[in-house]
């Protein structure tokens, strides 16, 4: 009987142990959003990855925040690219008092949303969106992790004026956040470079018919067209100017059509070859641990690499970096210690300018050679 009693004791004080050790384990949430449906859900998916990736990660580190084990969540939303829809995500994850958001993909999900994380006092980093509207909002919780289209529309500009030697450039934007502001910076540079602008024609970012946008172009006789937008239209608009024999005339972009998935959309169209388009960061070659995290992505997510899942992956860690330095993860306390980051991270050491922006922002052109992307310099 003693030894049952004994038995009886032993159990039930594993079992306080363990309800003990359940609930000195905080839980850390962390949200993401991007299309994880809709034309563009392979950039939201690819973007995902990272931050599950980055979770993973930070999880086998049993770390230790204001004197508690920590589990990190992450809490997953798609936008859609739409946004009402990205506003809906972000009011979710504001009710679910996540501990920070990762996000938007797009410049027109992430700037209304970012209203609403500074509302309720969330960090919100965006791995993706480059419309400079973001941050002059003057919101002291939101952050960039790559470079903005004034980096990106100036480069390619000055990349078709100085190299190139081009004359004459038509613009089509599709009139989202992203796609006018890209375009616009591409214009203004390209202007004062001395490039004459000859057409500028608009589309959205569900079109997929741009015959009659890019009739009215060629007869304008450009030697170049700058197309501010997304790859699902970039894709379709290429093979439609092989169709309309613009088969020398180069097409530019920003990071928006910069994927590998570009080359599938475009259904082996030769005037895939005149590609030029511009990313905010370093090549994964040029990245200081891009190679070895490009593996390990593409051991667990074969197939799936676009182009800002690494941004992705730095910004859960980024957040993280400034929960440790604050030793807490409430919003309020570990917020300000972004500004201060200092990290080195797989697309770059990371540090932010006042506004949010990152300083020392890279910037890399791409071509496709062979089918495949390229960088150029």
């Amino acid at each position: 009987m003693q030894v049952e009693l004994t038995a009886v004791v032993a159990a039930m004080t594993l079992l306080c142990a363990a309800s003990a050790s359940a609930q000195d384990v905080q839980t850390i949430r962390i949200g993401h959003v991007g299309p994880v449906s809709g034309a563009q859900a392979h950039y939201g998916k690819d973007n995902e990855n990272g931050a599950r990736m980055a979770i993973a990660e930070l999880n086998s580190q049993n770390l230790t925040i204001g004197g508690k084990k920590v589990k990190f969540e992450l809490v997953a939303e798609d936008d859609a690219a739409d946004p009402k829809q990205g506003t809906a995500a972000a009011q979710k994850l504001c009710d679910a008092k996540v501990n920070g958001v990762i996000g938007h993909l797009n410049s027109g999900t992430t700037i209304p949303a970012s209203k609403i994380y500074n509302d309720c006092g969330i960090p919100q980093i965006t791995p993706a969106s480059t419309n400079p509207t973001y941050t002059q909002a003057g919101y002291k919780m939101a952050f960039r992790l790559l470079a903005n289209d004034n980096a990106l529309g100036a480069g390619l500009a000055l990349h078709a004026a100085n190299n190139l030697k081009l004359k004459k450039i038509a613009i089509i934007d599709d009139r989202t956040a992203y796609g006018q502001g890209v375009a616009e910076v591409f214009k203004k540079t390209a202007q004062a470079r001395g490039i004459q602008i000859v057409d500028q024609q608009f589309t959205t970012d569900k079109a997929t018919d741009f015959m009659a946008i890019l009739t009215s172009i060629k007869s304008k006789g450009p030697d170049g067209v700058f197309y501010g937008g997304m790859d699902p239209q970039a894709g379709p608009m290429l093979r439609q100017m092989e169709q309309l024999g613009m088969s020398k005339i180069n097409l530019f972009g920003g990071d928006g059509i910069c994927t590998a998935k570009l080359a599938e959309l475009s259904g082996g169209a030769k005037t895939l070859g005149n590609v030029v388009c511009a990313e905010g960061g370093a090549s994964l070659g040029k990245m200081p641990g891009g190679k070895e995290w490009k593996a390990k992505y593409d051991a667990k997510y074969p197939g799936e690499f676009q182009v800002y899942a690494p941004y992705v992956y730095d910004a859960t860690m980024v957040l993280v970096e400034a929960m440790k330095r604050a030793d807490s993860a409430d919003p309020k306390v570990y917020g300000p210690k972004i500004h201060e980051t200092n990290y080195t991270g797989v697309t770059a050491q990371v540090a932010f300018e006042k506004d949010g922006e990152l300083k020392n922002p890279a910037m890399t052109l791409y071509v496709y050679k062979d089918g495949k992307k390229s960088p150029l310099n």
